[in-house]
Parts: C-alpha cells; structure tokens; sequence
C-alpha cells in the first residue's frame, strides 16, 4: 500500500500560518494598503482580452458529479488525528458540480478588474511568502513566525505581486491565484453567479477521491506509481532544499499533472483550497452524515488538498483525507481555492 509512514504530532497549520502566527494582526511591515483594487496596467490588458482567447485552465471548466455515499476520513497511521481525519464515516453528498481546476490569476483579474476589489492581503499591507522566494531586503523587513521561519510576512505581497513588490504574474496567468484569504474567495465566488459558492468538505474529499475508495492520494496508494510524479509538492530537504524534480519550486499551472477520476486537477499539493466549513477537530464524529457542511461557527475555516510547501518528513497533508485550518483572513503564496454549485432536481 505504499510507503509505511508512523503516527505522528500535528505540527499545526504549518503550510499555511495564519495572520495572528506574525505577531500581529495588522501590516508586518511598512507598506501601505492600496486605496483601490485596481489592477496594473499590464493586469487590465491581460484581463481585457476577452475569455475567447483564454485557455480552458484559465476560464475555467465545471464536472458534474452525481453524489452519493462515500467513506470520508481515515483512520491510518500516516495521518495526523489531532487534525480530526478520522474516524472513517460513510457520508452522503447530493448531486453538485465542481471546478475542474483551482481559480486561475486570470479568472482572479477578471474579477478585479470588474469590481475594484480589495483582497484582506491588499487591505492588511502584507501577506506570507516561502522566505526561499524572498529577496534579501523583503526579508529583512518581514516578520517570520516563530514556529515556522520560513514563511515571511511580506510588505506588498499580493495576488499580483506574489513574491512581493517587483514581481508579477505575467507568465503566470495559468497558475491559480494565490494570496486570498478566504473572504476573497468569498467574495469572488458571489460575483461569479450563477449559485457558485466553496465547496463543502465533504463534496471537496468526494470529489477529491475521484471515484476511489479510501485510497490514500487521487491516483492510489503510491505517491510516485513508477517513479512519475503526480502532483506537486517539496522534493528534498524540508525546508531548506526542494529539488523540484516534480518540475516547480512554487505554483504549477492548473492544468499541471494528470486530473483524478473524476477529471479534477490538482486536488493534492500545488495550493491549499479553502472549503465553506468552519473548522473543528471533532465536530463531525458525531455530526450529520447527509449533507454535512461542518459546526456553526468556529475560529477557522478548513483549508483541503496540500501546497507546494508540503514535505512527509514534516507535513504529508498532501493526502486526500489530510486537513488543515486557517483563519478567514489568513493568505499566503500556498492559499487557493475552486468554487462549486449545487444541482438543483431541474439541472440534474
């Protein structure tokens, strides 16, 4: 079944720290948020071009799936249960589509640059980058959290600029937009219409399964089935080295890698997908098994599917059951999302 992996600690939101993890809820550095959400110039043109010129990674691609009962959870020792993975329960999901691929920068731009919106990393003045991608004066400036330095509070980090001022999104208009907290995603899920909204947790692991039954990653049980890489994540030492020999050292195109049953792309690493339920660690051992769309109220929202910066010898959350948590205002250049829809008895 793989590779044997032994119980382990929770090491807590390690991939994606939240904004109290800096010290402060407010700017970790000087730079002031902007007093709009309008896009570069660059960003306008690229989002002006219309969606008949964009790629269907870019504009994006709904899978209908039909619903039904599936095992979620585990209850294996390569999971972390004081994140709440387990007991495996068999839960009921009614019928919903779901993005094939997380939202891209270019869908993220279109948004903007209808609106004006500003993302909490915009307002806040700052937001968390891998320190391996900062230059040397950003991290001078950045406050790091204490049990995980190598994430910067960056001054200026954004959507547009994920690196921080003076880097971009060019030739990254595939790639899925990073730094929104889970009110951006929100937010864009409302623009969009047409009933869009974050999938449950329950409909995200459905969907994540692709039609396998407790399998451990999208594909099976293998993590490299014959040496091939699947998805993307850190390939060396943790956090010091990542080789890449997966192709990418940060974000992957949405499109990147083979998609699930189902037809998802990137369901394990690349970014974590924020999901509509408020995080507990035991809510749902004794919770509704139909339709369940997690505890009233809570602290944080549940954050699904691994990152880039997810390594086993640290952090295996990469796996299809894995799950974590941040706060909604929380982003980082390893935070992402896909929309869903409800299907209606009409539109079944």
């Amino acid at each position: 079944m793989g590779e044997i992996l032994q119980p382990r600690q929770a090491p807590g939101s390690c991939c994606a720290p939240g904004r109290a993890a800096s010290g402060t809820s407010e700017t970790a550095g000087t730079a002031a948020a902007p007093a709009s959400g309008e896009a570069p110039a660059a960003a306008r043109s690229e989002a002006a071009r219309g969606e008949a010129a964009w790629s269907e990674a870019e504009s994006g691609r709904m899978v209908r799936l039909p619903g039904g009962s599936f095992l979620m959870g585990t209850d294996e020792a390569a999971g972390f249960p004081d994140d709440g993975e387990g007991p495996v329960r068999e839960v009921w999901v009614d019928p919903f589509e779901i993005d094939a691929y997380a939202v891209s920068n270019r869908r993220f731009a279109a948004f903007v640059e209808d609106t004006g919106y500003v993302t909490d990393a915009e307002r806040f003045g700052w937001s968390y980058v891998y320190a391996g991608f900062v230059t040397a004066e950003h991290r001078k400036r950045s406050r790091r959290p204490a049990d995980t330095p190598w994430w910067c509070g960056v001054p200026g980090a954004t959507w547009r600029e994920p690196e921080g001022p003076g880097s971009g999104i060019d030739d990254r208009w595939d790639h899925p937009v990073v730094h929104v907290s889970w009110a951006d995603a929100a937010a864009f899920c409302e623009w969009a219409g047409g009933g869009l909204r974050l999938p449950t947790e329950a409909e995200w692991e459905y969907a994540a399964r692709g039609g396998l039954s407790q399998a451990r990653y999208p594909w099976g049980d293998e993590l490299t089935p014959g040496g091939e890489h699947r998805c993307n994540i850190w390939q060396g030492r943790f956090p010091f080295k990542n080789t890449g020999e997966d192709g990418y050292l940060g974000t992957a195109p949405v499109d990147a890698f083979e998609p699930n049953g189902f037809g998802l792309y990137n369901v394990a690493g690349n970014v974590w997908e924020w999901c509509a339920d408020w995080f507990s660690p035991d809510w749902h051992v004794t919770g509704p098994r139909r339709n369940p769309a997690g505890p009233p109220r809570g602290e944080a929202r549940v954050i699904r599917g691994g990152s880039y910066m997810c390594h086993e010898s640290y952090c295996n959350r990469y796996r299809v059951a894995a799950r974590s948590r941040n706060t909604p205002d929380s982003s980082g250049g390893n935070m992402g999302f896909r929309c869903a829809r409800s299907l209606t008895p009409a539109t079944r």
